[in-house]
């Protein structure tokens, strides 16, 4: 049995909590711990190939929080430990963008995305979720040999492989890292599975702008020594839905790009070009809020992901509450993980 996690006051900082963090990797057996070891070793030799070595003040953009090389929730304390910050762990006010409105330029109008749309992503503490995961043949092999062995030793992107890996449902958990003056610098989103405690998503959101000036979605996934990061652009879809993609045509642009940490102030980075993200964030017809991620590699779709997303009950907003529901039944196409 996994220990129950504690948290405790953060002198100095009323209402902020740090979280007693579990550094245990789950066992893995010898020969999945080789094969993670080798995995992780070709994913380095892969960045040192097709990365590029960038200097970190002259890429501000893309510099983010990196991980040890255990994950789990240990990133949100380490990076306020690093960087000065201060950590409010179940946060009950709060969302992923403080200011939908950032977003905004020439290309694309934040206000003319759908209300509800836009409160989830202010106000994401209010609200909770639940999950279905559908992936397809034949890259559902290379995403189950990766989830099985480097996934699980570090604790990061454990992508549901089944239906029932979701079947318990998701706990979604907002972490709001704030500088001395009280600004939020980073807001986490720390997504577990229910059934198996792992861990779906650390990730660290924010709004950022190009060097060009214009404003994307920056989500940073650390990773040891490095971080996985995703920068979005935002386009306005059908009925005020909201397109966030990670397509783009050059290296200071929109998409999927590994980091590596290197000395003196210096990043070795890959912008993985066959790698491409899309969300879609909308209501549907019955008024109900929605998500659809797809992942896509090589142009083969990898992984679907749907989330319902509701508001929480009065009940359900205390402070420590992180669980969402056991998910009800949906339609066969969000909710199957046979191969499509």
């Amino acid at each position: 049995m996994r220990p129950r996690r504690a948290y405790t006051a953060i002198p100095g900082a009323p209402g902020c909590y740090r979280a007693a963090v579990e550094t245990r990797p789950e066992p893995l057996g010898p020969i999945r711990a080789l094969v993670a070891a080798i995995g992780a070793a070709f994913i380095h030799g892969l960045i040192f190939i097709f990365g590029r070595v960038v200097r970190s003040p002259d890429e501000r953009w893309l510099v983010g929080p990196v991980g040890g090389a255990y994950i789990g929730d240990k990133p949100y304390e380490e990076c306020a430990a690093r960087e000065g910050l201060t950590v409010e762990r179940n946060a009950t006010k709060g969302g992923l963008i403080a200011d939908f409105d950032e977003l905004s330029d020439g290309s694309f109008d934040a206000s003319a995305v759908h209300p509800a749309v836009r409160r989830f992503y202010e106000q994401t503490t209010g609200y909770r979720m639940d999950v279905w995961a559908s992936t397809s043949f034949p890259a559902n092999i290379a995403l189950w040999l990766l989830v099985t062995t480097i996934s699980r030793k570090v604790n990061q992107l454990n992508f549901p492989l089944d239906v029932l890996d979701t079947a318990k449902g998701m706990d979604s958990e907002i972490a709001l890292l704030r500088d001395p003056e009280g600004r939020v610098r980073y807001a986490g989103w720390y997504r577990r599975l229910v059934g198996s405690k792992r861990v779906l998503y650390t990730g660290f959101y924010m709004t950022a702008k190009l060097p060009d000036g214009r404003p994307m979605v920056k989500v940073v996934f650390p990773m040891p020594n490095g971080n996985a990061t995703v920068v979005l652009r935002p386009s306005l879809g059908e009925g005020g839905s909201l397109e966030l993609s990670s397509a783009g045509g050059s290296f200071r642009d929109a998409g999927f790009f590994r980091l590596l940490e290197l000395p003196r102030d210096r990043l070795r980075v890959w912008r993985i070009r066959s790698l491409k993200e899309h969300f879609r964030v909308y209501v549907d017809e019955s008024g109900t809020l929605r998500c659809d991620h797809r992942i896509r590699f090589l142009g083969l779709p990898v992984l679907l992901l749907h989330y319902r997303i509701e508001e929480k009950r009065q009940d359900e907003k205390r402070p420590g509450e992180k669980r969402s529901s056991t998910p009800a039944a949906e339609p066969a196409q969000a909710s199957s993980s046979s191969p499509a």
